[in-house]
């Protein structure tokens, strides 16, 4: 089903399919598109039978190219306000796992949408690029890429605007695993199955852990970690 033009809600087995379909515009990001999401995200978070959420684009080029420009000008958008997109983990708490299909490139916002799922996979010819300094837009979004990328790896993207590739990315654990494009989506349910079919409270649970961790020191992750998992070891699917 179509929950606006631009964005496609499919289940399959428990697992929420969300596709950005603008292909004729390399799926950038719109009205459409981010009213879409929002409510994609507000339907995988409130239906119980929904375990996993995939995110991905329409067609074989790419998987979001960015904010759409043109629109941007015809609004005289300047400093766009921070929930302006419906950002996992910013301006939306979701606490179940998304992730991030990405079929092509995924340049600026685009890169934002891979970077805010939880898990990342990749076909052979995705592309990674935070390329606002080549049209003088920001990217304040990308602070969180310090707990993903090394530091001079992160300089290297935010400054040239250049392109990483899915194997370099692979490489430096950005993305989970690098596949054909025709193998794509199989490989992202195989993965998201694999998730569904484990204990929902120790995977909320362990999904928390890892984002209190890159929050706190070694310390305080680990002391706010044992009141995490109580719920878990009391929960009936533990006994």
């Amino acid at each position: 089903m179509n929950l606006t033009e631009e964005i496609r809600f499919e289940v399959v087995d428990g697992i929420a399919v969300i596709t950005i379909d603008r292909p004729q515009a390399r799926n950038a990001i719109n009205h459409g598109v981010i009213e879409g999401l929002r409510q994609a995200w507000q339907r995988l978070g409130s239906d119980g039978a929904l375990r996993v959420g995939i995110l991905t684009g329409s067609g074989d080029k790419a998987f979001c190219a960015g904010m759409d420009l043109k629109q941007a000008a015809a609004t005289g958008l300047r400093v766009p306000p921070r929930d302006m997109f419906p950002v996992l983990n910013d301006v939306v708490q979701l606490h179940k796992p998304v992730i991030a299909a990405v079929n092509g490139v995924a340049y600026a916002g685009g890169f934002l949408f891979a970077q805010m799922c939880d898990l990342c996979v990749a076909s052979d010819n995705a592309q990674f690029g935070i390329t606002e300094a080549k049209v003088g837009r920001g990217m304040p979004w990308a602070a969180p890429l310090a707990h993903l990328l090394p530091q001079r790896v992160m300089m290297e993207l935010l400054l040239t605007g250049a392109p990483m590739s899915a194997q370099r990315a692979y490489e430096l654990g950005y993305v989970n695993a690098v596949v054909p494009l025709p193998q794509l989506l199989d490989h992202a349910l195989a993965m998201a199955r694999t998730i569904a079919a484990n204990a929902p409270l120790t995977v909320k649970a362990a999904r928390e852990l890892v984002y209190l961790s890159t929050e706190m020191g070694r310390s305080a992750a680990l002391r706010a970690a044992y009141p995490l998992f109580e719920s878990v070891y009391l929960s009936d699917d533990a006994q």
